[in-house]
């Protein structure tokens, strides 16, 4: 059992697996929803995208350091309150005749804004919940929530929205925001505010960028989430208009497509700690990194017929990989992180992955409408690949730091 030993983490571990469940029909509706009842463009699709990530650009060390001086449930429970809201108002303007694009693409900002505390408070609050030896498997419960949301959660979505419309199908996202904060208003392991002491928001975020620049390890792994975050953002902005668009597939094939696709983040997280434990950790971050690269080559190969199964292919072999670097990345930043730095630690990490996405985003919009959406994948997928070479200097290791500096 391991980690859900833990009665508390068990909650945690409730709350983020049907929410998780949900967060992946907006992965799916919204898009959709743009483009096939708005009628919006390759480029303002890809705005939504850039304005979910707009607030890690623009706040993200500030909620780093707001969140080392608060208690972190509290803020996590206001966030899911507040996206449940948010997203609950899609249908309500949609029922009333009166959605437009303006309103979507506020609601995605206003959810952006709130998963940015969120997901900071989230990873600097698991390490008070488990012990530190705790971490790598309490990352891959975690990260099995997420591989079995990346599998269910599309081919659901995509029937949902096929059968209810794209609009109603966000309303189970928005109750799935408040099934995770009924979960998290019942952990009882006391969150303990930190002690009282001088603030200064320009120091305390130097404090954090520092440990990041200071430690190689740590500098190498964020500079490689940070330019794979670019591309990756350059093929997720256009690739379901790729294939609703150019390749004609209706919701539910989409859908359908990408559960099958993501069946490797299942099998990831199920198997990343015991690849660990056989390979050594390093080893088993640099091969699912190189894997994650490999696989989205893939990808622009994808057309009808049987040259889909590139796309399950690509699919499988990303989401085994990007599970596996998450896992022990993770673990390894929340082990080495002084305790009273680690919301700004993460806060720094998360900066640079998600405030790479509103700039990915726009770049695959606008090379989509240059080069056309298979030629950008194909410089997405590049991109990815060649970017591993940034984790040079975890080659000759086995082992990542467990131990705070």
């Amino acid at each position: 059992m391991g980690a859900l030993r833990n009665r508390d983490f068990r909650r945690l571990w409730l709350a983020d697996l049907v929410s998780q469940l949900g967060s992946r029909i907006d992965v799916l509706a919204v898009p959709l929803l743009a483009t096939t009842v708005l009628g919006a463009s390759v480029f303002e699709v890809s705005l939504l995208r850039t304005a979910e990530s707009l607030p890690y650009l623009v706040l993200g060390l500030q909620a780093g350091a707001w969140c080392d001086r608060v208690r972190h449930r509290p803020v996590l429970i206001a966030a899911d309150l507040g996206r449940a809201a948010l997203i609950g108002s899609i249908p309500v303007a949609a029922l009333f005749g009166v959605l437009g694009l303006p309103q979507l693409l506020a609601v995605v900002f206003g959810v952006g804004f709130l998963t940015m505390f969120f997901d900071i408070a989230h990873q600097t609050y698991l390490p008070r919940l488990v012990p530190r030896e705790q971490l790598p498997d309490a990352n891959a419960r975690l990260a099995t929530n997420l591989s079995m949301a990346a599998v269910a959660g599309p081919s659901a979505a995509g029937f949902v929205v096929q059968a209810l419309g794209n609009a109603t199908a966000l309303a189970a996202d928005a109750l799935s925001y408040l099934w995770s904060a009924l979960w998290l208003r019942r952990i009882r392991t006391p969150d303990v505010r930190p002690e009282p002491r001088e603030r200064h928001l320009l120091r305390e975020i130097g404090d954090g960028l520092r440990v990041v620049r200071g430690h190689p390890i740590l500098r190498a792994i964020s500079a490689y989430y940070a330019v794979t975050s670019f591309f990756q953002s350059m093929h997720l902005a256009i690739v379901i208009v790729f294939l609703s668009r150019n390749l004609g597939l209706a919701p539910w094939v989409i859908g359908l497509l990408s559960t099958s696709s993501l069946t490797g983040a299942l099998a990831a997280g199920l198997t990343a700690r015991r690849l660990g434990d056989g390979v050594g950790p390093v080893r088993a971050f640099l091969g699912g990194s190189l894997l994650f690269g490999l696989a989205y080559q893939l990808y622009p190969l994808t057309d009808r017929g049987w040259a889909l199964a590139c796309y399950v292919v690509a699919g499988f072999g990303s989401s085994y990989g990007v599970i596996v670097k998450s896992v022990f990345g993770t673990s390894f930043q929340q082990a080495i992180t002084p305790p009273e730095l680690l919301g700004r630690v993460n806060a720094t990490v998360r900066t640079l992955i998600c405030g790479a996405i509103p700039l990915g985003s726009l770049a695959g919009g606008g090379l989509a409408g240059v080069l056309g959406m298979r030629a950008t994948l194909h410089v997405a997928a590049a991109g990815i690949l060649v970017s591993v070479a940034l984790l040079a200097p975890l080659r000759k290791l086995r082992d990542l730091p467990v131990t705070a500096s």
